[in-house]
C-alpha cells in the first residue's frame, strides 16, 4: 500500500528513477493506493534532462510490496513499488515498461484510463 510521502521506483523508460507520492487520487478520504490507483507524485531522483527534480506529474501504480489475493488463494507480491509516469490526459510518457506487470491490471474498467492496452502490450511479461 503506497501512502502520501511513500517514496516510490519509476519503472519506465522516462529517466526518473524515483519519485515521492503527494496524493493518492480518487476522493478525499482515501488514504492507500493499490495497483490500478493514480497518484499525484514530485520527482525526486531523475537521470535524464527532460524530467527536473521537484516536478509534479501523474503516476499509475503497476506494483506494490502490499500483498494481492487472487480468486484462487494465492498471493502476489512484489520487492518494491513501482509506478508508471502519466501525463494530464492520461497518457504514457514512456515509450517502454522495464518490469513484469500483473494480470489484475487487465480486468480494471475505468473510461478515462484509456493507456491500459498500451501498457499491457508494452510490458515484458504478465504474472
Amino acid at each position: 500500500m503506497i501512502q502520501q510521502g511513500s517514496k516510490i521506483f519509476v519503472s519506465d523508460n522516462t529517466g526518473v528513477k524515483k519519485v515521492n507520492c503527494i496524493k493518492v487520487l480518487g476522493g478525499s478520504k482515501k488514504k492507500y493506493g493499490r495497483i490500478g490507483d493514480i497518484l499525484k507524485i514530485s520527482v525526486l531522483v531523475t537521470n535524464g534532462k527532460k524530467y527536473k527534480k521537484g516536478e509534479i506529474y501523474n503516476s499509475f501504480v503497476v506494483n506494490t510490496k502490499y500483498n494481492i489475493i487472487r480468486y484462487d488463494g494465492t498471493r502476489i507480491k512484489f520487492l518494491k513499488n513501482s509506478v508508471v509516469l502519466i501525463d494530464e490526459k492520461y497518457e504514457l510518457l514512456g515509450s517502454r515498461i522495464l518490469d513484469p506487470i500483473p494480470r489484475e491490471i487487465t480486468l480494471i474498467n475505468n473510461g478515462k484510463l484509456i493507456f491500459l492496452k498500451k501498457l499491457i502490450s508494452l510490458a515484458p511479461e504478465l504474472i
